[in-house]
């Protein structure tokens, strides 16, 4: 109690305290047409304030604590000046800032160390779109800036809301997005066999599954359809779905692939061929024959060509590899998994999930923020 009568007579302290709500009081008169992007922009500032006080004033150990105090008398119906969310915003400032430079047109531009080139990077617009609670989430889980960048922009790119980009966290998509081995360099274009590339995932993750001990490919791919929505959110934005055991009539024969997607990005069908053993070259065999099969009959003029998934429960990457070099059709190769993919020993002083859903409980962001 003495610390705070010290503080509140210290003028320096009520100086610095006196300009910020200038700045929040400002900041809300914005925030009626962007509150989420004012409302990060406003914490970003009070996490470098913070930051830069911490290392400057001797106000004792109890001033961001006064600092709260302070706000939340002057702003009783903003929710985010707790003083578990003040050191949410110091986390959340020290994590991005310690590696990325803010500027006007790049507001996250990692550097290697030993090169000093940008590893990743982010514009501002996107940055500060991201709502607070998913920016929670990812400092919770990113060990590094670059993999947090990643879940940023591809939150923003497909709309995921807290639930998905939790799923896609804790299943470390990070280390999954366009690891498939394939042969697309060699057979498609550019942009198309970047785009391919980025497109595939190695492991899918399985988990909304419950296939247990022994199953068969026809279970496997049931199961799958039966889950489509989930197995669509898996696979990632861009596909649709055309259906199961499509019929194809070749000559006096008829095929059916497992499934068949479309997918809207890349404008191309995808077959998908589901083998529950180990990878053998022979697989690409009559995967090839589907994905020449569907460029014959359902491949349109303005369609670039079809492209082959084939995903098993294991593989050899060498293997795959030098069977992929043997086939002209474009084939990616992948593994799946039925179990959580966590990832790798993740320890990290930032908050907890726990954490952040206490927090998020106590913060309504942007209707509260409206209303101060």
């Amino acid at each position: 109690m003495a610390g705070n009568m010290t503080l509140a007579g210290n003028s320096e302290f009520q100086s610095w305290v006196s300009q910020l709500k200038k700045d929040i009081r400002s900041t809300q008169v914005k925030a009626a047409i962007k509150v989420n992007t004012e409302l990060l922009r406003l914490y970003w500032r009070m996490g470098a304030d913070i930051c830069e006080k911490q290392k400057s004033a001797i106000w004792g150990d109890g001033w961001l604590k006064e600092l709260s105090r302070e706000l939340m008398v002057e702003f009783p119906n903003m929710k985010g000046f707790s003083h578990r969310n003040l050191k949410y915003i110091r986390q959340w400032y020290e994590f991005y800032n310690q590696q990325l430079i803010i500027g006007q047109q790049l507001v996250a531009q990692l550097r290697n160390d030993e090169r000093q080139q940008p590893v990743a990077q982010i514009s501002e617009d996107v940055f500060f779109s991201v709502p607070w609670g998913h920016h929670l989430y990812i400092i919770s889980q990113c060990k590094d800036v670059a993999r947090a960048v990643f879940y940023l922009n591809k939150t923003v790119e497909n709309g995921w809301s807290r639930a998905v980009l939790l799923n896609f966290l804790d299943t470390n998509l990070y280390e999954r997005q366009g690891k498939a081995v394939n042969n697309f360099t060699r057979l498609l274009a550019n942009p198309q066999s970047e785009l391919a590339a980025q497109t595939l995932k190695d492991p899918y993750n399985f988990d909304f599954l419950t296939l247990d001990g022994e199953y068969r490919e026809r279970e496997l791919e049931q199961g799958l359809t039966q889950n489509v929505t989930r197995f669509l959110l898996e696979l990632g934005t861009g596909f649709a779905f055309v259906g199961s055991q499509v019929p194809l009539q070749v000559g006096e024969d008829t095929v059916y692939p497992d499934l068949l997607f479309y997918h809207l990005e890349l404008r191309c069908y995808v077959v998908v061929e589901l083998k529950i053993t180990k990878f053998k070259a022979e697989h690409l065999g009559q995967l090839g024959v589907y994905v020449s099969a569907v460029n014959h009959i359902k491949k349109k003029p303005t369609d670039n060509p079809t492209i082959g998934l084939l995903i098993c429960k294991t593989k050899n990457n060498v293997m795959a590899q030098y069977a992929l070099e043997s086939t002209n059709q474009p084939i990616g190769i992948s593994e799946y998994q039925l179990s959580k993919l966590m990832p790798e020993n993740i320890q990290s002083q930032l908050p907890t999930i726990e954490d952040i859903e206490a927090t998020l409980s106590d913060i309504k962001e942007t209707k509260d923020f409206k209303k101060g």
